[in-house]
């Protein structure tokens, strides 16, 4: 990156005043432009923190005082603009009122910087977040470089907030209501030239030019933003509110429970309300994220935030970088690894019997790629990285060898046989079994010290989380390269101790049982899903075990039936009743019908079935077995402690992020309603953007 790049032969105004900042440097050129770049101390990336947000106050006093020519917005680190607010001081606020005030401070300073006489530039490389993309939106003038670490946009619905710092307000005005209410209920984060074809940048330059000549260059000219078109401007008109407003909250409806996530519907209020007068659209913007940002669910989102860092952090305890990928197994978790890691830029081998076993993860493979990369010459190139190898010619070159054949001990054990020997050192030796131990498997291995987990979810391309399985005697340099490898395909390593269906699965199977239970008991599946739904469970168990598949659910009870695991033994009945319908060929959702009856990829359930029935007893009971096993699973060390648990749920299964963990849920349930009494059964989900139970492809990588 060039962000750090000065004006050259432009000799310093000796009359400019010097001042002294600890997180913005200050130079200026013969054309009295200043240049204030930001690079906060003791940190790795820029974050708007109290401390520089006070020198940023002194900084708009200097500039109008002094009067330059112009002003212009830069980092002074290689790792981009502004991340955004610093999330670690939002803990500090007690009450809703002092947040109010608080962002009120910032409101005057950004209203400050707008209203300065000269013109100013926001110059962006790399990631502009949140509260920087509100500090950008406060110039005249907006460029941006484009170069792959290039992103823009408001994460904040992520920690259960919409803009603050005037950015709702601004951006509306900026783009238009409608693109810019799509961005921020969308959290969606945009590459440089998307970003301008919306009006959020002005101007976008190539990744060789320089970013300081091209904002000299704005500054001279005089240049500033033209804002929206005549439809961006008519979409803040109070009836286009009212309309775009009405169905803007029965997409989020679609998405998100108002009880569960309050703060997309605060923000289509607010615009609803103000959105055509920026100034009263901005006092609610303080007042409205000053009530969010105390409340429980902003509370725990943070939480679930600084777990997300968390397993990113155990990615980075080792410096190994995979080239070479070899997958065993083209089945549907086989082949959609081996697509992902190419989706990831690497080269990728994909082993199976014969050709026509691997043909269709290679079609499975075109569509996901067409879908994430859309150019045709990238998905051909992808395509390309995507080798078919029957004969398993690649595994003497690749770094990571991963087998995902069926969940056979005898089978898998004959193949790590094969493989050991023809593996080059230092290569990576993974299994992706659902719940066999790894000890069982390594047994066979001259080195069993080698073999680690890498359990992957179903479906690949969205589930972030990996478990990093490892056993008592695996070494643990090798853990981490696998953690390491996690991390370099965008993926939450986790990593848990070898045990009967390890951490996910373990707890999944008692609370599938439990549900299987009480639809014996005469519950319908729709009334059991809905009371998950209702308590904050992206899915229902009863559709979570048919979309898993009723015959991976069974070998996993089996798994963990035969570890004599008390609350999956009690369920020998519904193993029965799970074992009838798999005889039947009723696999769940891969083969069209299960517990329920599948079409167009949608579960068919009957509506109002739900409606006469007590969802909260039925919510009570299912998260009654759920807990109890995370319990049971810390207990026994399947994970170091409660934070890893916590994150293994949220990202492995979908527990409600706004709960913040099982485990944390536990220990606040007294400020958490089981289910709202306002809640009812939701009507079937017809739209053809249903959410899966994780979408963790991150356009960085994670939705919360």
């Amino acid at each position: 990156m060039s962000a750090t790049s000065n004006p050259s032969n432009l000799p310093d105004r000796a009359q400019f005043p010097v001042q002294h900042f600890r997180h913005w440097r200050l130079t200026h050129d013969r054309d009295n432009i200043l240049y204030a770049r930001l690079d906060r101390a003791g940190e790795r990336v820029n974050a708007l923190s109290r401390e520089v947000l006070e020198e940023f106050d002194r900084l708009i006093s200097l500039v109008e005082r002094e009067a330059p020519r112009g002003l212009v917005l830069m980092s002074g680190k290689s790792t981009g603009f502004v991340f955004g607010a610093d999330v670690r001081e939002f803990d500090g606020f007690t009450s809703a009122e002092a947040v109010t005030a608080e962002i009120n401070r910032v409101h005057e300073m950004f209203n400050r910087l707008e209203r300065l006489d000269c013109i100013t530039v926001a110059a962006i490389e790399g990631y502009c977040l949140g509260g920087g993309l509100e500090m950008a939106l406060a110039c005249k003038y907006r460029i941006a470089k484009d170069v792959p670490e290039t992103r823009l946009g408001f994460p904040e619905m992520q920690l259960g907030i919409f803009p603050g710092f005037g950015g709702s307000a601004r951006s509306v005005k900026v783009m238009g209501g409608l693109k810019a209410m799509e961005l921020m209920l969308t959290a969606r984060q945009l590459k440089a030239r998307p970003a301008k074809a919306l009006g959020l940048v002005d101007q976008v330059i190539g990744r060789h030019e320089e970013l300081v000549w091209a904002a000299r260059k704005a500054v001279l000219s005089g240049k500033k933003s033209r804002g929206p078109g005549i439809i961006g401007r008519l979409s803040n008109t109070l009836p286009a509110r009212t309309l775009l407003a009405g169905q803007m909250r029965k997409q989020t409806q679609r998405k998100a429970r108002a009880e569960h996530y309050p703060a997309p519907y605060s923000l289509i209020d607010t615009w609803e309300k103000f959105g055509g007068n920026t100034s009263k659209m901005m006092q609610e913007e303080a007042r409205a994220v000053g009530r969010l940002m105390v409340s429980s669910t902003a509370e725990s989102l943070r939480r679930v935030f600084r777990l997300m860092d968390r397993l990113k952090s155990e990615g980075k305890s080792s410096d190994f970088r995979a080239r070479h990928v070899h997958v065993i197994g083209a089945g549907v978790m086989g082949g959609d690894i081996a697509a992902w890691c190419v989706l990831r830029g690497l080269d990728v081998s994909l082993q199976d019997r014969e050709m026509k076993f691997i043909s269709p993860a290679l079609k499975r493979a075109e569509i996901l790629f067409k879908k994430k990369l859309r150019d045709p010459a990238k998905v051909k190139a992808a395509l390309e990285r995507l080798r078919p190898d029957p004969d398993a010619r690649y595994v003497p070159r690749a770094d990571v060898v991963i087998e995902a054949i069926y969940e056979n001990v005898d089978a898998k054990q004959a193949l790590f046989r094969d493989l050991e020997p023809r593996m080059k050192p230092g290569a990576i030796l993974a299994t992706n079994t659902s719940a066999i131990p790894l000890e069982t498997l390594a047994s066979v291995l001259s080195n069993p010290a080698r073999l680690i987990g890498l359990h992957f979810f179903n479906p690949v391309p969205q589930m972030p989380l990996v478990e990093v399985v490892y056993g008592v005697n695996t070494d643990d340099a090798e853990r981490r390269k696998g953690a390491a490898f996690c991390q370099q395909i965008s993926r939450f390593p986790l990593p848990v101790k070898s045990s009967p269906g390890f951490l996910v699965n373990r707890v999944l199977a008692p609370y599938m049982m439990t549900a299987l239970k009480l639809h014996g008991e005469g519950i319908p599946a729709e009334a059991l899903d809905a009371a998950a739904e209702a308590f904050g469970m992206p899915m229902g168990p009863v559709e979570l075990a048919d979309t898993v598949g009723l015959d991976v659910c069974l070998m996993v009870t089996g798994v963990l039936q035969s570890d004599q695991s008390d609350s999956v033994s009690a369920g020998t009945a519904e193993k029965k009743f799970i074992q009838a319908l798999v005889s039947a060929g009723k696999l769940g959702k891969k083969s069209g019908s299960g517990l329920y009856t599948w079409k167009n990829g949608k579960a068919v359930k009957k509506p109002g079935v739900a409606d006469t029935f007590n969802l909260a007893d039925i919510a009570e009971q299912l998260i009654e077995a759920y807990t109890r096993e995370c319990i049971a699973a810390l207990q026994e060390g399947v994970v170091a402690d409660e934070d890893l648990l916590d994150a293994g749920m949220i990202f492995g299964t979908g527990f409600a992020p706004f709960r913040g963990g099982p485990l944390y849920y536990l220990a606040h349930k007294d400020q958490q309603p089981l289910v709202s009494d306002k809640v009812k059964a939701p009507e079937p989900d017809t739209s053809p953007q249903r959410a899966d139970h994780a979408d963790a492809e991150q356009e960085t990588e994670t939705r919360v």
